[in-house]
C-alpha cells in the first residue's frame, strides 16, 4: 500500500477513535438526572407509538380486506397515510397467489392498510389508474398513487 495512503488512513482512524472515546467518556459521566431524562423521553416515544398502533388497528390496519366498490376505495385510502391495493380478477390464478402473500404480510406491517378490489367491478378506477395487467398492486401514500407492482 502507498505510504501516503497509509498515513491518511491512520490519521482518519485516530480522529474517529478520539470521537468514539469522547462519546464513551460522556456516557460514562451521565448523572441520575440525565438518565431519568433519557428514560422519560423513551417512555413518551413508546406511548406515542402505542397510540398510533391502536389508531391503525381501529382503522382496519393489520388485516387484508376487500373493498366492495370505488367509493369505498377512496374512503379507505383517505383514512390511511399508507395503503396498498391489489387489483384482481377471480379467474386469474396469479391473483390468488398475490392474495395469499398479502394476507401474510398485512399483520406484519400494521403501518400500511392492505386492500383488494375486483377490477371488473371498478372499471372507472382501473381505467383512471391505468391498470391494464392483472394482478396489479397500487402503492398509495397520502391519498396519491406513488407506484405500481404489475404482474
Amino acid at each position: 500500500m502507498n505510504p501516503v495512503v497509509q498515513q491518511q488512513v491512520l490519521e482518519a482512524t485516530k480522529i474517529i477513535e478520539s470521537q468514539v472515546d469522547a462519546e464513551i467518556e460522556r456516557i460514562d459521566h451521565l448523572d441520575q438526572d440525565d438518565l431519568e431524562s433519557i428514560r422519560r423521553r423513551r417512555l413518551e416515544g413508546m406511548k406515542k407509538l402505542e397510540e398510533q398502533r391502536k389508531t391503525w388497528l381501529a382503522n382496519g390496519h393489520g388485516i387484508y380486506t376487500e373493498v366492495p366498490g370505488e367509493k369505498e376505495f377512496f374512503t379507505e385510502c383517505k383514512k390511511s397515510a399508507k395503503a396498498l391495493c391489489h387489483f384482481y380478477r377471480d379467474s386469474t390464478f396469479r391473483c390468488k397467489i398475490i392474495d395469499k402473500h398479502l394476507s401474510i404480510l398485512a399483520p406484519k406491517h400494521i403501518e400500511t392498510r392492505f386492500l383488494k378490489i375486483n377490477a371488473e367491478k371498478a372499471p372507472f378506477l382501473a381505467e383512471r389508474l391505468r391498470i391494464k395487467t392483472l394482478p396489479t398492486i397500487a402503492i398509495i401514500k397520502d391519498g396519491k398513487t406513488t407506484d405500481y407492482i404489475v404482474g
